[in-house]
């Protein structure tokens, strides 16, 4: 791990993606703040790795601020911030208002509430990376899960904004979009059809870290775990209709299967 990014912050890092990332910038020489809503998790997770844990929710502004604060008073200061911590709904539109409040604060006022922290310190001194973990499902869509396809589009719709607003100022601003992670998000409760969308070629999180580590070599704004993620992208982009009309076969076939 370069000097650059020697002091970590990871958020939702009591497992699945932002565990595997706080184990991986430990073992390259960080030295790590590991956050999660579950304190012991978060514990674990620490003493494993030599950090240092602050329980906290990440869609709480006064916890992000903490946070941040902690970072200062701790390590000195943050070079890395990875603002991991999500939750995936399923659901359609009929899906309970407080679920959609819940996706909105955790999927994307979490990502604010950094933004809000970090900057002003961040653009008073030597600037910083920030890295968002988005989802696929912010590029494309997420059959089955409304509130988190539509969360994970503002996520990146943030991201993007910030990159080319304070990209000039010393702030590098990455999204990290994988498809299917053998996570507890995706593994856990009840089977749906956006979790059988994501099985197919699900890696694990210890891969996901290995590729964030390689795009932090660089400064390309997409992180892609799943390669095929570019062409489904790139498909979306220039036929829009038919991909569309594809997803919704797809759709179709879920309907199909669940009726029989």
């Amino acid at each position: 791990m370069s000097s650059r990014f020697a002091r970590v912050v990871v958020t939702g890092a009591g497992g699945g993606i932002g565990a595997a990332l706080a184990r991986r910038f430990a073992a390259d020489g960080a030295r790590v703040i590991v956050n999660d809503l579950d304190a012991a998790a978060a514990q674990a997770v620490a003493a494993e790795i030599g950090g240092l844990a602050v329980a906290g929710d990440a869609g709480n502004e006064a916890d992000v601020r903490r946070l941040v604060d902690t970072a200062w008073e701790e390590l000195g200061g943050c070079d890395l911030f990875c603002a991991n911590a999500g939750i995936l709904t399923a659901g359609s539109a009929d899906a309970p208002d407080a679920d959609w409040d819940k996706a909105w604060q955790v999927n994307v006022m979490s990502h604010v509430y950094v933004a809000r922290a970090l900057l002003p310190r961040w653009l008073d001194g030597e600037g910083g990376r920030l890295l968002f973990t988005v989802s696929a499902a912010g590029l494309l869509t997420l059959l089955g899960s409304a509130p988190y396809s539509v969360t994970k589009h503002a996520a990146l719709g943030f991201a993007e904004w910030l990159r080319a607003t304070y990209a000039h100022r010393g702030i590098t601003v990455q999204a990290l979009c994988p498809q299917g992670v053998n996570t507890a998000m995706m593994t856990g409760g009840e089977r749906s059809a956006s979790k059988a969308i994501l099985a197919a070629g699900a890696i694990e999180p210890e891969d996901v870290a290995d590729t964030v580590v390689k795009a932090l070599a660089g400064d390309s704004f997409l992180i892609l775990p799943h390669p095929e993620v570019a062409e489904f992208y790139q498909r979306r982009a220039t036929d829009t209709d038919r991909w569309l009309g594809g997803m919704n076969k797809i759709q179709r076939g879920f309907d199909a299967a669940a009726a029989q």
